[in-house]
């Protein structure tokens, strides 16, 4: 007679289980039989294996309460009884500089901008759930720092912002690209969950998109080589009138690299099912403009470029005039 297998079965704890993220996750941790996952607005529900720290990726929410990255984590760390912590962090920690390598691997200092609070934010959350393993004897914690994660159904404030962003360049060459889709990040957090993965790890899907490949999949109009200081003037417009707000800081992510490496995660077992086009088409809406023809484009590209530079030099000029009348 053939004796019954016992499974070991982990209780989980997801945090900010109801965000597009966070419902991907609860929802593949839900279909394994090894896993039960707990409700984390219930105080009562008892002790757990794994706690998946998910709200610090949801900067819009937290936006939206005044909070920080930090808010609530190191609380939640002192109170719980789990062995094993999952982060969400970004790869926005790394910071986007013009020296980065080119991709940059788990190794990489972290250098966020100075200007973008959240990502100097998720840097101190990293630093809080690695002190908490290291205060205790068997604790263990995956660290995850995603590329720009987007889904038709759940694209972030922060990643839209930042997909709006980048391709967008006057005058200069755009930065290469990295687009993640939301299901491939939640796998790799169940990945982490079951394996227990110790350390950190980036996620992105295999490769990255030329500056004009992204700027074509924008459907943005042809590119009109302008003089540096004008190309300024230009960029810093189009920043103050674009649709929606764009975060302080935020603007260095779109002008210089920070392409991550996946070779790691790999190893682990993961695979990215979605390419970075595929993330980025699904996780953008479409312009009007992008079922205008080629020639058409071009048409308004100088047309609406003749008129910013028009606008442009009646501003300096007035500038100009109003400083020969001080001076007299």
């Amino acid at each position: 007679m053939e004796q019954a297998t016992t499974v070991t079965v982990q209780r989980v704890r997801v945090e900010d289980g109801r965000s597009g993220l966070g419902a991907r996750v609860v929802r593949l941790l839900a279909a394994d039989a090894a896993v039960q996952v707990v409700d984390s607005g219930d105080a009562a529900s008892g002790p757990v294996d794994v706690l998946v720290w998910l709200a610090a990726h949801d900067a819009d929410a937290r936006a939206a309460r005044g909070q920080s990255a930090l808010t609530g984590l190191p609380e939640a760390l002192a109170a719980t009884r789990a062995a094993h912590v999952v982060l969400v962090s970004s790869a926005m920690v790394y910071g986007a500089w013009a020296n980065n390598p080119v991709p940059l691997t788990e190794t990489a200092a972290l250098r966020p901008d100075v200007e973008f609070a959240y990502a100097r934010q998720l840097g101190a959350v990293e630093q809080v759930v690695d002190e908490w393993r290291l205060a205790g004897q068997g604790r263990t914690a995956t660290v995850l720092r995603p590329a720009v994660a987007m889904a038709a159904d759940g694209s972030s404030r922060l990643a839209a912002a930042l997909a709006a962003g980048m391709g967008q360049r006057m005058g200069a060459e755009d930065s290469p690209a990295q687009f993640l889709h939301l299901d491939d990040l939640a796998g790799a957090v169940v990945l982490a969950v079951r394996d227990r993965l110790d350390g950190v790890y980036n996620v992105a899907p295999d490769g990255w998109v030329a500056g004009e490949r992204v700027r074509a999949l924008a459907g943005a109009v042809p590119r009109l080589k302008l003089p540096d200081r004008v190309s300024e003037v230009v960029t810093n417009l189009r920043w103050r009138f674009q649709r929606g707000p764009i975060p302080p800081g935020l603007r260095g992510y779109t002008r210089w690299p920070w392409l991550v490496a996946n070779d790691k995660l790999k190893a682990a077992g993961w695979r990215p099912t979605v390419t970075n086009e595929q993330a980025y088409v699904e996780g953008t809406e479409a312009k009007w403009w992008t079922m205008v023809s080629p020639k058409r484009r071009q048409e308004l590209a100088l047309g609406g470029m003749v008129a910013v530079l028009l606008w442009v030099s009646v501003v300096i000029a007035r500038a100009v005039h109003r400083v020969r009348m001080r001076r007299r």
